[in-house]
């Protein structure tokens, strides 16, 4: 029976769904454009931190086509209406999910600590091979860590009744949730604070250096042009890194503190800023990266325009078409603001 004590207030499932809508719609238009996007372009797909780009967006983009859809029937219907096999599928789609996003953001810290602070190792560790096995243990990590609970090993996935919300649950009063909350959450946190407090004391190390002398050959121009663009790039997907933690921590404190949901209410607040984070980073990739603004730029031209100039263009990796191209060249260098 429902306990109408611990019931989410009717005007708050109401909010939630509709924010859960609105998310869904522009987060699945967003992400796929921004896939399609950055996979075209030339330039940007020879780039080791675009295919980790790519699969952050799909992450995010699975997120919104799956996840959100089900949870926006939970909050309409204030029950669970989907059966049991699925009520058992919906945490691990949605707790693993959110580890693949985490981990491909670690993948992305390290792509760029190794680039600016180990750049002699860069073309042997992001080799095509290298990628694609990264990416592999990003995804396969991410769901095996739900294995336990999906198996009945530790706890196990199904309804709580009193928030008609499918999620974790106790199995001889164990639950492994705060051990999910710590692997997948916590320790990618902690790795990608170190390596941005590592890359951040590499680039100050590098600025002071160059205060004490003046730049005189060509190579160490464009050198010190080029550590430029890559700090850039890697301040926008610190941006990126901080926005999914401020997102999604109040939900994720609020599910391992607060289990018995003693505060419904700020369950669904928190579970709306946890949507939120799949949506709004093709829009912090548009207002904070010419590069990736270029990249959008064409290929809404393409659409808009001349499909055959677009697709004879698209596959000229030197081209500076301001129409075509997928790069602004500076003295030689991409501009990457």
């Amino acid at each position: 029976m429902l306990d109408q004590s611990r019931k989410y207030p009717r005007e708050a499932t109401v909010a939630a769904a509709i924010c859960g809508i609105l998310f869904c719609i522009i987060g699945v238009i967003g992400n796929l454009v921004t896939i399609i996007a950055l996979a075209r372009c030339p330039k940007l797909r020879v780039q080791a931190t675009t295919a980790f780009v790519i699969s952050l967006c799909l992450a995010d983009l699975l997120f919104c086509a799956l996840n959100l859809p089900l949870t926006i029937s939970r909050y309409v219907n204030e029950a669970w209406t989907l059966g049991t096999v699925l009520c058992q599928l919906f945490p691990v789609l949605f707790y693993g999910n959110v580890a693949a996003s985490l981990l491909n953001m670690v993948a992305i810290t390290i792509n760029r600590y190794i680039l600016i602070s180990c750049n002699r190792y860069y073309n042997q560790m992001y080799s095509t091979a290298s990628i694609c096995l990264q990416l592999f243990f990003c995804w396969g990590f991410s769901f095996s860590i739900m294995l336990p609970p999906l198996l009945g090993i530790w706890g196990r996935l199904g309804l709580n009744v009193s928030t008609f919300s499918c999620t974790i649950l106790e199995k001889d009063n164990k639950s492994p949730k705060k051990a999910i909350f710590l692997l997948g959450f916590v320790l990618p946190c902690v790795v990608i604070i170190m390596s941005y407090s590592c890359i951040y004391w590499k680039v100050r190390r590098t600025r002071m250096k160059l205060r004490t002398h003046d730049v005189q050959t060509v190579k160490e121009r464009r050198k010190a042009s080029r550590d430029k663009e890559d700090n850039r790039l890697t301040k926008l997907m610190l941006v990126i890194f901080l926005c999914f933690v401020i997102c999604f921590l109040p939900s994720m404190l609020m599910n391992v503190f607060d289990d018995e949901v003693t505060y419904p209410a700020l369950h669904v607040v928190a579970s709306i800023f946890s949507w939120a984070s799949s949506v709004i980073n093709p829009f912090i990739y548009a207002a904070s990266n010419r590069q990736y603004r270029t990249a959008y730029s064409k290929l809404f031209n393409c659409i808009i325009g001349s499909g055959k100039v677009c697709e004879v263009n698209s596959h000229k990796p030197g081209t500076t078409d301001n129409k075509v191209g997928c790069s602004d060249k500076i003295n030689g260098n991409v501009d990457l603001t």
